[in-house]
Parts: structure tokens; C-alpha cells; sequence
């Protein structure tokens, strides 16, 4: 029988868990990693790339160039519009964290939870690749364009910093790759045990800044999960209709592309940026973002035996 997580998946949600309880409880330890978030999730992002191989992707591409590019479009710029003005009407102190959230990359390990629901992991790889291109545009446009209210928002230092994150460290790989097959290797076999180090720096660093109102107004935190659990089901949703007339593991694929976004990206850029709840309601998206594998193999299953009728 396989799970709907890896041993792996729990250890990184306690990780990220108690590193963001410990930030807020011992801000004075924690405040000694407040410089280095952007650089953990720079070596974060050149990990999450090395399975990554481009030539995939521009073969993929080829195949279903306007089918992706539309969903693209509607994923990085009409839907996080959407939902960001249906939560400014229910929950308007979370609609900034709703854009963000629906408005960020597709998360690099969604290929990985596709494969657990038997989505089309092809198609996800290739909006992976894409979204994370296109996300130092685009994120900053939503985010000047509808959410100026909320913040003094600079452009220039938006775009530069989501440019640093997600570039260098592609740039990086993509010339090891080149250079050096067995290095990278060697940087696989560790990429788990980094990358946990790195999850538990980012947040230190960002929740040692908030502590202060986080241990007086502790329902933030609740609220906050409530918040990206109901997220988390609305893109998914949105992510099913948009292929509802396609094959069931394109549906499933649509559900995880829009699920399983880059809550770590979001972390860092709406702490450099905003305040305190969107960098919270990021952290807690972990919950949802590896909680959804369930809900979608049952509706998975609930389809095949449909079709089948």
C-alpha cells in the first residue's frame, strides 16, 4: 500500500512546525538568522533544481504549448485577482496572503505529489519550470497592481529580489550540469538533510522579527491554518475545472499545479516586504500542502468509479 506521505514529508512539516514555534518563543536566539533567509532559500532553490532536466520540459512544451500557456496565464495572473477579492470580502486581513499564495510558482516537489495521485507529471514539471521563470514578473505586478493599499511596494526591489532567488541559483545548476555530473550527484544525496537545516533557518530568522505579537495574539496562528487549509481547496478546485474536460489525470495535475504552490518563496518575499500575517499564513500552508494527496486520491477514485458506471 502506498502512503499518502513519505517519512521524509512528516519530518519536514515538524521541522518547518518547530522552527516557526521556536522563532516565536526564543526571539532572542532566533534573531541571530534574521540576515540570512534570502541566502537559505537561494541554496534551497539550486537543491529543489537539480532533478530538474530542461530538455524535458521544452519536449513537453512542444506537445501542449497552448493548453499550458493558457493555464499558465490564468494560474500567475486572473485567478490569484479572483481569490484575492473573494477574501477581501469574507477575510479581508488574509486577502494579501491569498494573493501571494495563489499567485507564486507551482512548488518544485509537485511533480513528486502528482506521481502519488497518478496525475500527469509531465504537465506539472513544465508548469513548475515556467511559473518559477515568470514569477519575479508577475508576483510583483499582482502585488502593485491590486495590493498596493496594503504597503509602500517598490518594484524594482521586488523584481530584483525574486530575480536573485530564482535565477542565480538555476544558473548555478544548469553550468554544474555542464561542468560537473558528479558533483551534482554528490549534492542529491544530501539534498534532504540541507534542505531541512535551510527550512529551519528561513524560519528563525523570519518569525524571531513577529514574535512579540504572534505570543500575544496566539489565534493568529489558528486562523492562519484555517485560512490556507480553505486556500488550499478553493485552487484545487479551480485547478479540476480548469482541465474538467480532459482526462482524469490532467484534472488531478490541475489540482496539484495550483495546490502545491511555493509557500517558502512566499515565506521570505512577503517578510521582506509585508507584515507579519502573509509570511504566517505561508508558513502554515505546509499543512494543507501535503494534506491534499488524501482528498485528491478519493476524488480520483470516486471519478474512475463514476466513469465506470
Amino acid at each position: 500500500m502506498q502512503l499518502p506521505f513519505r517519512l521524509n514529508d512528516l519530518l519536514l512539516l515538524v521541522v518547518v512546525l518547530s522552527s516557526m514555534a521556536a522563532g516565536i518563543i526564543f526571539p532572542g536566539f532566533s534573531s541571530r538568522f534574521q540576515a540570512l533567509p534570502v541566502y537559505c532559500l537561494m541554496i534551497l532553490f539550486a537543491l529543489s533544481y537539480l532533478s530538474i532536466e530542461l530538455k524535458t520540459v521544452r519536449s513537453t512544451l512542444r506537445n501542449d504549448k497552448g493548453r499550458i500557456l493558457a493555464f499558465v496565464g490564468m494560474k500567475s495572473l486572473i485567478f490569484p485577482v479572483l481569490v484575492y477579492y473573494l477574501f477581501q470580502a469574507v477575510a479581508p486581513d488574509y486577502a494579501l496572503a491569498a494573493l501571494l499564495l495563489s499567485g507564486v510558482s507551482t512548488g518544485v516537489v509537485a511533480p513528486f505529489i502528482s506521481n502519488l495521485v497518478r496525475g500527469n507529471s509531465a504537465l506539472v514539471l513544465v508548469v513548475v519550470v515556467l511559473t518559477s521563470v515568470l514569477v519575479p514578473v508577475t508576483l510583483p505586478v499582482l502585488a502593485r497592481l491590486v495590493a498596493s493599499e496594503h504597503a509602500e511596494i517598490s518594484m524594482p526591489a521586488m523584481i530584483r529580489m525574486l530575480l536573485l532567488v530564482i535565477f542565480v541559483p538555476i544558473l548555478i545548476v544548469e553550468a554544474l550540469r555542464r561542468l560537473t555530473q558528479g558533483l551534482l550527484r554528490r549534492a542529491i544525496r544530501f539534498q534532504f538533510p540541507v534542505s531541512l537545516v535551510l527550512f529551519a533557518l528561513i524560519n528563525l530568522g523570519i518569525f524571531s522579527r513577529h514574535s512579540v505579537l504572534f505570543r500575544t495574539e496566539p489565534v493568529l496562528i489558528l486562523t492562519a491554518a484555517v485560512v490556507a487549509v480553505g486556500l488550499s481547496a478553493i485552487c484545487c478546485a479551480a485547478g479540476i475545472l480548469f482541465f474538467w474536460r480532459c482526462p482524469l489525470e490532467d484534472q488531478l495535475a490541475g489540482a496539484v499545479m495550483m495546490g502545491n504552490m511555493n509557500n517558502v518563496l512566499v515565506i521570505v518575499f512577503a517578510s521582506a516586504f509585508f507584515g507579519p500575517i502573509e509570511p504566517l499564513v505561508s508558513a502554515m500552508y505546509i499543512i494543507p500542502f501535503f494534506g491534499l494527496v488524501m482528498p485528491l486520491r478519493y476524488y480520483a477514485k470516486r471519478s474512475a468509479k463514476a466513469a465506470g458506471n
